[in-house]
């Protein structure tokens, strides 16, 4: 590649790293222990475990970079470690399962009637409680076959009173007024969509397209002349620190 090629490159290059700069300052500018003392227990250890790793990545594209089989090095070795400690912190961040184990009740009161059986009185006692049980059953269920049958009666009541009641002519006005409601409101959307489809509403719609169009349009030129403006500046704060450097 020729020097003409390789400039272009280089300006990249030296925007990314003042880019990484900006990004790490926080923590380059206090110690490591300072700023995860802030932090929880979990987001410590995620803190530690990048910042190694970090490091040790940089190490081994460094000996790549000079012709050294990095993962000959011991860096290979404490790299793969790390990557362990992301796997432990992963299962930890991960939900627990969900516990299967049920309890059968059943099966426990059987266990419990055969832990009790041959005492006399557990037995009078438990066999008068599942007589009144069944007794309260039975009661349950005649009130409600009762309840269900009056019910029943007052429907049918109530069913042939309204009958007797009703007249035919009542209905014909109810009818018409809702045919004319429907028609009135059959008849809205379509006027809504004649005046979209007209010449001034698809004109309108065009012009609003093509303003919002322009306001994204300029919206990324000011970005993009911003960001033109910022590396421009730094390029020239390098030039003077360079420029003082040579000079002493």
């Amino acid at each position: 590649m020729e020097a003409a090629d390789l400039l272009p490159l280089l300006e990249q290059l030296d925007d990314n790293v003042d880019d990484l700069e900006e990004v790490l300052k926080p923590i380059l500018e206090s110690p490591v222990s300072e700023t995860s003392k802030k932090l929880p227990v979990l987001d410590k250890a995620k803190f530690h475990v990048l910042v190694t790793y970090a490091l040790e990545s940089l190490i081994f594209s460094y000996l790549r970079l000079h012709g050294v089989n990095a993962k000959e090095h011991p860096v290979f070795r404490e790299l793969t470690r790390v990557k362990q400690y992301f796997g432990k912190i992963q299962a930890l961040e991960a939900e627990p399962e969900q516990r299967t184990m049920t309890l059968d009740k059943e099966a426990a009161g059987r266990f419990i009637k055969h832990g009790l059986a041959g005492n006399d009185k557990l037995d009078m006692q438990r066999k008068e409680q599942e007589a009144k049980e069944k007794a309260r059953a039975q009661l349950k269920a005649a009130l409600l076959a009762k309840k269900a049958t009056a019910s029943e009666t007052s429907s049918k009541n109530r069913t042939s009173s309204s009958d007797s009641e009703s007249e035919p002519g009542n209905e014909e006005p109810d009818s018409e007024e809702a045919m004319t409601a429907e028609s009135g409101q059959m008849t809205r959307p379509s006027e809504i969509t004649q005046s979209e489809n007209s010449p001034e509403g698809k004109k309108k719609k065009d012009k609003n397209k093509h303003e919002t169009s322009k306001a994204t349009r300029k919206r990324k030129k000011r970005s993009k002349e911003e960001e033109q403006e910022r590396k421009k500046e730094r390029r020239q704060k390098k030039m003077e620190v360079r420029k003082a450097a040579k000079a002493k």
